[in-house]
């Protein structure tokens, strides 16, 4: 069916295109328009079922109500879940989201940047894959508002919601230290120079200082993204095969954890009698298997929403006066099911 234009409705009603536009934008009372000819149109658009162009009046009115949210890999569930808490919001705030996934590729997130500023969102979300903060800098510069979400630049005065990644590390593994475990091996996903995979790091490291435990390099291993099924294949045959001894395996997202679960069910290898596990970032999937899953749950939905309302709230405040930046670092809860526990 076509759509119903302005040109329509005045070719029905005999009267100017611009008559017509100025009515349904509410600007005929102050330039003089006949109270009878206004109810015409607007009985007559409602007829037509005639829906505006957000877009181009957005553009004429230096809003277009549209956000723009990217994310790293939109096929974790972590980043799936973050997508609808921002939609939600968003949504009850009257803003469209246009969501994207850069796939922990620099450049396509650069290319996405790009793409969603030409398409005048009023402001960005960006789960970052960057080494560097030269490109929110210029976006600094651009007076466009933006928001980092999971991962930010600990040097770089922004706008971020987070979540406290060294605690939920620190507590995963002083947990599996509890347990009588000493041997404890760390599998991080890459890329490695990620604030968020420095802090899990910094807590696995300082869980095991404080207990008194000398960190072993060879218990810890950086996992490609991009194939992280044969990577911790690889790695845990290394481990298991390897005469360290090793009683307990901390994983820094579900990821990791799911593939190391794969593995040690098809190599017939107990959990958590003969390897315990705890994972960084709990899904519904984890209370579920057998044996149900230790791991840091991170409050997701709050994430998401969080991190759009302080969007929201920047764009609306504008730049006409100051606006404090949000900086807001949110907790993690260790969930201590099966995987870890002693028999």
């Amino acid at each position: 069916m076509k759509k119903t234009s302005l040109a329509d409705i005045a070719k029905v009603l005999g009267v100017s295109k611009t008559l017509v536009s100025l009515v349904l934008n509410d600007k005929g009372d102050a330039l003089g328009i006949n109270k009878n000819t206004q109810r015409r149109v607007i009985a007559k658009a409602r007829e037509l079922n005639y829906r505006p162009n957000q877009f181009a009046r957005g553009l004429r009115m230096g809003k277009s109500n549209t956000i723009g949210l990217i994310v790293s890999d939109i096929s974790n569930s972590f980043y799936a879940r973050i997508c609808r808490a921002a939609e939600d919001y968003a949504a009850k705030e009257a803003y469209n989201l246009f969501i994207c996934s850069a796939d922990e590729d620099v450049e396509k997130e650069n290319r996405l940047i790009e793409m969603l500023i030409d398409r005048q969102v009023d402001g960005l979300i960006i789960s970052s894959v960057q080494s560097k903060s030269t490109e929110f800098t210029q976006l600094k510069e651009m007076d466009l508002p933006f928001v980092l979400i999971d991962r930010h630049f600990p040097k770089l005065d922004t706008n971020y919601v987070i979540v406290d990644n060294y605690s939920g590390a620190y507590q995963a593994v002083q947990h599996l230290i509890a347990e009588g475990h000493r041997k404890i091996a760390y599998l991080a996903i890459s890329p490695a120079h990620l604030i968020t995979i420095r802090e899990r790091m910094r807590g696995y490291k300082e869980a095991l200082k404080d207990a008194g435990i000398r960190m072993n390099n060879r218990l810890v291993y950086e996992i490609p993204h991009d194939d992280y099924r044969n990577g911790v294949e690889e790695t845990l045959d290394k481990l298991l095969g390897s005469k360290i001894g090793v009683t307990a395996l901390f994983t820094s997202n579900n990821s990791l954890a799911i593939a190391a679960m794969e593995y040690l069910k098809k190599k017939k290898i107990n959990i958590p009698t003969d390897l315990a596990l705890v994972s960084f970032d709990d899904i519904d999937l984890f209370r579920l298997s057998v044996p149900s899953v230790t791991a840091v749950a991170q409050p997701v939905d709050e994430l998401g929403a969080k991190a759009t309302e302080v969007l929201i709230n920047h764009i609306k405040a504008g730049n006409d006066a100051p606006y404090p930046l949000d900086n807001i670092t949110l907790e993690t809860a260790l969930q201590i099911r099966d995987s870890s526990k002693k028999d």
